[in-house]
């Protein structure tokens, strides 16, 4: 079978599969990868996080004195949102160079470069090649699929470097920011709305929170890749009925951290900041990294995408967040890149689509890539 299918099949059959995240289902799209995987020679397992939600793990044994290269993108999809859909979201569909669906841009059509990429390295190689590739759960809900898979210990073991095929349009970044999605609650103490001085406001806690928020200084000079580390308000809840006194309020913040930044600390401060009012409370936890970009594999990498493009990439990061975040740290910390074919812009949009020809590109990309450290 994988002597037939191509990148753009592929990614059709992938977004067939409905993986929307709550509440993801993976396991179907998970099992026809693995099948896929082991007709072309490589070991597979899978690893849940939860009934029907699977980490799949490939491997390919190559030299025992090499670490692998890892290839590493993720199952799971963002809702469909509320706008309607000029496109079937589950079936693929292509116009010109676009193949349109759910998933397509992140990252579906990366995953299905990575995994054809993989199969003509293990052919060429006649399955010796010194391959991991690791197929995660539950990423858009806060990397909880890669993050089970480094508190599990030893399940990966190490690799030599790390590619992830997040959406970046086929150019290498070197490194993302961190993030930290918290909740902070207010206490109060309820009363009848006409005789307030009985109670104590929650929300009026909440209020001075937010105040105070705005004019947080995060006490660090600008990252000369990353720039600063951000901080928003992004929702505010709080009451039952407009003649009672509330006694509980939340507000929802999204703080961006810089590689190097820790998020421990920063939790730290921003509770101290706050005071006793308020409790804050951790959702999302996933720290920035950063690899060197005069790294010699990334030299390697910018050199293999300079070929291709006619352009050598200069040192960028992500604002946004992935399973790298987990997974680098991991695998032994490993140089790590993201590096996919599809569009940022388009990544969660309705219609969402990916460039036929840049999965194609990426394909080319990885099994450049993979030859080259397989020494194929």
């Amino acid at each position: 079978m994988q002597d037939t299918i191509s990148p753009i099949s592929l990614t059709q059959d992938l977004v067939r599969f409905n993986t929307v995240n709550p509440p993801g289902n993976e396991n179907l799209c998970a099992a026809y990868l693995a099948s896929l995987l082991e007709q072309g020679g490589f070991s597979t397992e899978f690893h849940e996080i939860a009934p029907g939600r699977p980490n799949l793990i490939a491997r390919m044994q190559g030299t025992a004195d090499t670490l692998p290269l890892c290839f590493s993108g993720h199952l799971d999809t963002v809702p469909l949102g509320a706008a309607p859909w000029t496109k079937d979201p589950f079936d693929g569909t292509i116009e010109g160079d676009r193949i349109y669906g759910r998933g397509t841009t992140d990252m579906k059509g990366g995953l299905a470069a990575i995994v054809i990429a993989a199969l003509r390295i293990a052919k060429l190689s006649n399955g010796s090649a010194n391959l991991l590739l690791v197929v995660t759960a539950s990423e858009e809900t806060g990397c909880e699929g890669a993050y089970h898979l480094m508190q599990a210990g030893t399940i990966l073991g190490r690799a030599g470097a790390v590619v992830v095929g997040e959406p970046t349009s086929n150019y290498p970044l070197v490194g993302h920011k961190g993030a930290m999605f918290l909740e902070a609650h207010a206490t109060g103490i309820a009363a009848h709305g006409s005789m307030p001085e009985k109670g104590s406001n929650a929300i009026y806690k909440a209020a001075r929170a937010v105040t105070k928020l705005e004019n947080f200084d995060f006490d660090i000079s600008p990252h000369s890749i990353y720039g600063m580390p951000s901080l928003n308000v992004g929702t505010i809840q709080g009451g039952t009925n407009i003649n009672s006194v509330p006694d509980r309020a939340f507000v929802g913040i999204d703080v961006r951290t810089i590689p190097g930044q820790s998020n421990k600390d920063v939790y730290r401060r921003l509770q101290a900041y706050l005071g006793d009012e308020i409790e804050l409370i951790t959702i999302t936890n996933a720290e920035g990294f950063s690899t060197d970009p005069e790294n010699e594999w990334v030299r390697h990498v910018y050199d293999v995408v300079e070929r291709h493009s006619g352009k050598r990439p200069v040192a960028r990061g992500a604002t946004y967040f992935t399973d790298a975040s987990s997974l680098q740290p991991a695998l032994g910390n490993p140089p790590t890149i993201l590096l996919g074919p599809g569009e940022p812009d388009m990544a969660h949009k309705t219609d969402e689509y990916c460039s036929i020809s840049k999965i194609e590109a990426a394909v080319e990309l990885y099994y450049e890539l993979g030859c080259a450290w397989c020494g194929l």
